[in-house]
């Protein structure tokens, strides 16, 4: 195997993937005691997903709605500035 690919993974393949094993089977025993599933644990992703999505969109509006406020007062000021430095 390339060192790029040994740099990659953090070792050589065999390596690797007794950690991911042992650290999986932790990781399960651990859920498992926790009494959580893989298929709530990915619904609780999904969840978590399609609710920042939907904050997300409404952020956005929120800050939309903040930069028409102020462009109603900033570009009008800078549009009589702007006139009143070509007469210089």
């Amino acid at each position: 195997m390339s060192n790029a690919i040994q740099n990659f993974l953090g070792g050589s393949l065999l390596s690797v993937l007794i950690r991911l094993l042992l650290l999986s089977l932790l990781a399960g025993a651990i859920l498992t005691w926790l009494d959580i599933s893989p298929g709530q644990l990915l619904s609780k992703v999904e969840h978590m997903l399609v609710s920042l999505w939907g904050m997300g969109f409404g952020a956005l509006r929120e800050i939309l709605h903040y930069i028409v406020a102020g462009a109603i007062i900033v570009v009008p000021v800078w549009f009589v500035l702007r006139l009143l430095n070509l007469r210089k």
